[in-house]
């Protein structure tokens, strides 16, 4: 892809809003928050406030803004990887590896909860599924996101289990990071990143999920081709939003099914169960997307969505300003904010930051073709270097 391609507006544009929902989510870890114990986040000043604040993030963002980030980069793949095309393959292997190289730099130097690496890393499995039909696309996004991580924990916990405790390692990092020297800070983060790519193995799985539905998405033209997909568009926007809330609620309330039905602890039944809780994320995904979708086909709101167009298409850049932004403003090394004064300077953040970066982003892409980041992406992946300024 030159810089000269035709972009997408509709997708950048909802790719600029993905990454809002990301923001917000990472802000909790930005912040050491997501880090405290119980016990320490009922301490902090506005644990009413507080609470509130992660129960809605929880039901509202949380996975489901990784969810359609996610979705996105599958588009993005089936957009690239074109069968009628020599080359598409070893072209999106050398975007993929790039992408590692920038992974690994960002979870070693920066940050510990980077996403890049994992994303590379699933990313450079989906050529594998090129000669997928779109059902078998389908059919095997749904089981990877769906069925296979809850058959396959039982057997894993096990192994798990002899890493260091999560809470002791979220004890260490939460010390280092939000008192520590720099020296320390960087040594802790580095432990954290490898420590969260062993425990949490099933973001492979989730990550390799939704980039196939996103994969399926693409070869569709769904996004590509709206107005000749409203029927489908509507009914996940229905579809998903009923589903979310059934098992949002089964989420909710599994230790009372679980008692009034023991049955549901072991066995197909509780194998179902386990199943239910990965239900309610991907489909709330889903139907954010499609709702953002048919928003964006009516006029009136287009022209609002329309702001969200430049930060999308610099979205690696921003994501990674996020971070270099906000780990030293949070961190004992730099400002040293922490998490002690609770979630509100984490809401101010995101007030400030975000609008800052969608601002920016227009006023370089005046200028530019891409982002800076973008830029060593694309240049690096094809070994010469892209026209850059306009």
């Amino acid at each position: 892809m030159n810089a000269r391609t035709p972009r997408q507006p509709l997708i950048d544009a909802l790719r600029g809003f993905a990454l809002l929902g990301v923001f917000l989510v990472n802000l909790r870890f930005f912040s050491l928050d997501a880090l405290l114990t119980e016990t320490a986040q009922q301490g902090l000043p506005h644990p009413l406030l507080d609470q509130a604040i992660r129960t809605s993030m929880e039901w509202l963002v949380d996975l489901k803004a990784i969810a359609l980030f996610s979705l996105l980069f599958g588009m993005g793949v089936a957009m690239q990887l074109d069968e009628r095309r020599p080359g598409s393959v070893a072209a999106h292997l050398r975007r993929m590896g790039v992408l590692l190289l920038i992974g690994l730099l960002h979870s070693a130097l920066l940050w510990w909860g980077d996403i890049l690496l994992t994303y590379a890393l699933v990313g450079l499995l989906l050529p594998l599924f090129r000669r997928f039909s779109d059902r078998g696309l389908l059919l095997a996004g749904l089981f990877f996101a769906l069925l296979l991580p809850p058959l396959l924990s039982p057997w894993i916990r096990e192994w798990v289990a002899l890493l260091t405790p999560r809470a002791q390692m979220n004890a260490q990092a939460l010390q280092a990071l939000s008192a520590g020297s720099l020296g320390q800070a960087w040594w802790h983060n580095l432990q954290m990143a490898g420590w969260l790519r062993l425990s949490n193995w099933a973001l492979l799985l989730f990550v390799l999920g939704r980039f196939l539905l996103g994969y399926w998405a693409g070869r569709r033209g769904v996004l590509q081709q709206p107005a000749q997909h409203l029927p489908l568009l509507r009914g996940i926007a229905l579809w998903g939003l009923v589903l979310a809330a059934v098992f949002l609620w089964v989420d909710t309330n599994a230790d009372l099914l679980k008692q009034a039905w023991p049955a549901l602890r072991s066995g197909v039944p509780g194998y179902l169960l386990r199943v239910s809780y990965r239900v309610a994320p991907l489909a709330l995904g889903l139907a954010a997307a499609a709702i953002f979708t048919l928003l964006y086909l009516r006029p009136w709101a287009e022209r609002v969505l329309r702001v969200f167009i430049p930060a999308g298409r610099m979205a690696l850049t921003n994501y990674l300003l996020q971070s270099l932004i906000c780990v030293p403003l949070f961190a004992g090394f730099g400002a040293g904010i922490g998490p002690w004064q609770g979630l509100w300077p984490v809401l101010l953040v995101a007030a400030l930051v975000f609008p800052l970066q969608l601002w920016a982003s227009a006023w370089w892409l005046r200028g530019h073709y891409f982002g800076p980041v973008e830029w060593v992406w694309r240049s690096a992946s094809e070994g010469r270097a892209l026209p850059m300024r306009r």
